[in-house]
């Protein structure tokens, strides 16, 4: 076991959702709530990754508050009927780093409840903590405040962790709190998002059996 705690994303890295799930229920926002307006798939990679949600439905939608609830009220009623399905090499990677006496801690922009609801449904071990969505704005990822949290609950020093995470948010979470950080590239083909991963992340991944293989040898 090369860490002792393994922080990992949910989102496109643990589990296949933003092609199967958030994209699919994105668009049905956008059809109550800009009639007419669309975003590609690939598109709707490069703004997670890049200016972040937020900041679209803010700076390019213009949603106002309300809009904004509403649209999490759609994304919440579509998550609820749609389960995404896990990598199968993270879930070796999951199982293997519990069975050796590791942690798994989760920190994402999925909701707790949904998170432990797709690691149940998928026969994935609990994680040992989850740090999601329902946080206040101001503490999620990029903000290293969940990373510090797992930290000091856990007794572990930074290079006792690894963060994998598919996009920049977790990449500049990680490197805020000197973290090691792992870029999971195997949700998406965007030449940019690989570009930045590939050149600024020390350690960057094409498939998970190639982290599983670096992890545990």
């Amino acid at each position: 076991m090369k860490y002792k705690c393994l922080i990992l994303d949910h989102d496109d890295t643990v589990v296949d959702s933003t092609a199967h799930v958030h994209h699919p229920a994105f668009l049905v926002a956008l059809k109550e709530l800009r009639p007419g307006h669309t975003i590609s798939l690939e598109d709707y990679f490069r703004m997670n990754f890049h200016p972040g949600f937020l900041q679209y439905c803010a700076e390019t939608l213009g949603f106002t508050e309300a809009e904004y609830a509403r649209e999490l009220e759609i994304w919440q009623a579509y998550v609820k009927e749609h389960i995404p399905a896990v990598y199968p090499g993270m879930a070796r990677i999951i199982r293997r780093q519990k069975e050796l006496g590791g942690l798994v801690c989760v920190i994402s922009h999925s909701f707790d409840y949904n998170i432990r609801r797709d690691y149940a449904a998928n026969g994935l071990p609990e994680p040992d903590a989850v740090y999601g969505w329902e946080l206040p704005r101001q503490l999620r990822k990029p903000d290293p405040w969940a990373l510090k949290q797992v930290l000091a609950r856990f007794d572990l020093r930074p290079e006792d962790c690894l963060v994998v995470d598919d996009l920049k948010p977790g990449y500049d979470m990680a490197r805020a709190a000197a973290v090691p950080f792992a870029a999971a590239c195997w949700a998406y083909d965007v030449p940019e998002i690989r570009s930045f991963m590939e050149q600024n992340c020390e350690l960057a991944f094409e498939d998970p059996a190639e982290l599983e293989q670096y992890l545990f040898g």
